[in-house]
C-alpha cells in the first residue's frame, strides 16, 4: 500500500520541509503514490496513427517559422508546443507562492518525473538524475574521476569537440593522457569501430573510454553493446555521450549497461531547453558527486543531484507533458517515421547528387550525413575546411531558405539532414535542387 502523504513529504536534508528524495526515489513502483500534479497536461488520446506527421504535426504542435525548411533538428531541437506552455504554467504556479512550491512541493514532484523518464529509458530510478543539459552531466562524470599522471583516456577522434576540450583540461590538470583514435569515412559498416577498440585498448593503463552513442558531426549509431562489453572485459569504464539518443532512436539503459550514461531532452525528445538526464551505475555513484555541491550532500546519490541551488525547474517538470505526448502518439510509430524519413530522404539525396553516404544507410538513425556533389566554386582548393563548408551552408539558408549544416570530413563536404515527425520528404527534394542549383551557379 501506498504511504500516506503525511509519511512521504518530510525533511531529510536542508530546510526543506519535503526532502526525503531517497525515501521517494526507492518505493517499489507498484506501491509508488505521486503528487498530485498543480499543472494538468492536454490530454493527448491520439488514436492509431491520428496524428497526420509531416506539415499537419508541424502546425499543430511545433513553433516552427513557416517560412524555413528546416532540416537541423540535431543542433538545438524544437520544443513541442504543448511542453513549453506546460514549462510557462509551472513558472507562473511557482511563482504563485514561491516558498509553498519550492519548500513544500518541488522535490517530490522532481522524484516523480524522474521515475517516469527512468521507466522511458528502462533504468532503475535510482540510477537516474535529472540535469539542465548533457555536457553538465559529463563534466560531473569526469571530474569525479581521480586521475593521475599517466592515465590514459580512450576515445574517438570524432569525439565531440566539447568533450574534447574537457578532456584537454583534465589533462593540464591530472598529467593524464587521451588515447584518440582515428575513425576514417567513409566507414565500411559497425565492425570497423570495434574492432578500433579491439585493437587499441589498452585495460591496463586506461581509466575511462568516452563513445558518442550517435557522434554530433558524423552521425552514424556507434554498436555500443560490443564496444561496452570488450571494455567491461577489460575492466575498463564507459562513459557514453548520448545527447542525441533519447527520442531517437530505442533506448534501454538496462540492456545497454554503461558505467555512465548521458542524454538531452531538448533535442530529438523536444523538450523546452535545460532538460537532460545523467545515469551512475551503482557501483560508481558513491564517488561520483555533482558539480555543485548543495544541501543533499551527505543523503545519498540522488539527494545529492536534486537540488542545484535555486534555479527555474520547470523544463524538467514539462517532461510530464512531453512523455504523455510521445506515449499517446507511439514511441514505436515516431522513431520509425523519423528513421523511413532519414532512409527516404538519403536515397533521394545520393540518387539526386550521384555520391554516397560517410557510413552504411542502416548505421543512421534520425541523421545521415550525405556527400556534397562536387562544386566548381571550390575546384581550385586543395583542402575543403570548415571555411568551406560555412560558406556552402550560408549560401542555403540566405538564398533558399534552408537550414542545414554542410560538414567538413576529411577533406570531403556532407550534408547532415535531420528528420522529425515535422518533416516531410518535399522538404529534402527542396533542398536536393538548391544543392544542384548551387553547383549550376558557381559553374556559370
Amino acid at each position: 500500500m501506498s504511504e500516506p502523504t503525511e509519511q512521504r513529504n518530510k525533511r531529510d536534508f536542508g530546510s526543506f520541509h519535503a526532502s526525503n528524495v531517497q525515501e521517494l526515489i526507492n518505493i517499489p513502483e507498484e506501491d509508488y503514490s505521486p503528487p498530485e500534479l498543480p499543472i494538468k497536461s492536454p490530454a493527448f488520446l491520439f488514436q492509431q496513427d491520428e496524428l497526420q506527421f509531416g506539415k499537419e504535426a508541424r502546425e499543430k504542435h511545433f513553433l516552427l517559422e513557416g517560412s524555413c525548411t528546416f532540416l537541423n533538428h540535431g543542433a538545438f531541437g524544437g520544443v513541442l508546443k504543448e511542453a513549453l506552455d506546460a514549462t510557462q504554467q509551472w513558472q507562473r504556479y511557482t511563482e504563485s507562492q514561491p516558498l509553498r512550491f519550492y519548500d513544500r512541493e518541488l522535490l517530490p514532484h522532481l522524484v516523480y518525473v524522474t521515475r517516469r523518464l527512468a521507466k522511458f529509458v528502462d533504468c532503475d530510478p535510482r540510477d537516474l538524475v535529472l540535469m539542465t543539459n548533457a555536457t553538465t552531466g559529463i563534466n560531473s562524470v569526469i571530474r569525479s574521476f581521480d586521475f593521475k599522471p599517466g592515465d590514459v583516456i580512450f576515445m574517438f577522434s570524432n569525439t565531440y569537440g566539447a568533450v574534447k576540450k574537457l578532456m584537454r583540461q583534465v589533462c593540464v590538470d591530472t598529467g593524464a593522457v587521451v588515447s584518440e583514435v582515428k575513425v576514417n569515412f567513409p566507414l565500411e559498416g559497425p565492425q570497423q569501430l570495434i574492432d578500433l577498440v579491439k585493437d587499441n585498448l589498452d585495460g591496463s593503463k586506461t581509466k575511462l573510454a568516452i563513445f558518442d552513442h550517435i557522434p554530433s558531426n558524423t552521425p552514424y549509431i556507434t554498436p555500443l553493446s560490443d564496444i561496452i562489453q570488450i571494455c567491461h572485459q577489460r575492466n575498463v569504464p564507459v562513459l557514453v555521450d548520448g545527447a542525441h539518443a533519447l527520442g531517437s532512436i530505442p533506448l534501454s539503459l538496462r540492456t545497454l549497461q554503461p558505467d555512465f550514461y548521458v542524454s538531452n531532452a531538448h533535442k530529438w525528445l523536444c523538450s523546452p531547453k535545460g532538460a537532460a538526464l545523467l545515469y551512475v551505475a551503482k557501483q560508481f555513484q558513491e564517488s561520483t558527486r555533482p558539480l555543485v555541491i548543495s544541501h543533499g550532500f551527505g543523503s545519498g546519490f540522488n539527494s545529492e543531484f536534486i537540488w542545484a541551488g535555486l534555479h527555474d525547474y520547470s523544463p524538467f517538470l514539462s517532461l510530464h507533458t512531453l512523455l504523455d505526448f510521445w506515449l499517446s502518439v507511439g514511441v514505436n510509430r515516431i522513431q520509425h517515421y523519423i528513421r523511413r524519413l532519414v532512409t527516404d530522404a538519403a536515397n533521394l539525396l545520393t540518387t539526386s547528387w550521384d555520391t554516397g553516404l560517410a557510413a552504411p544507410l542502416a548505421m543512421f538513425g534520425s541523421m545521415a550525413l550525405i556527400q556534397l556533389p562536387h562544386l566548381q566554386l571550390f575546384k581550385d582548393c586543395d583542402t575543403l575546411t570548415y571555411c568551406h563548408a560555412e560558406q556552402v551552408q550560408n549560401m542555403l539558408y540566405q538564398e533558399h531558405g534552408i537550414e542545414v549544416p554542410i560538414k567538413a570530413i576529411q577533406n570531403r563536404l556532407y550534408v547532415r539532414i535531420s528528420a522529425h515527425i515535422y518533416n516531410s520528404l518535399e522538404e529534402y527534394e527542396k533542398l536536393a535542387a538548391a544543392v544542384l542549383q548551387l553547383s549550376d551557379i558557381a559553374a556559370s
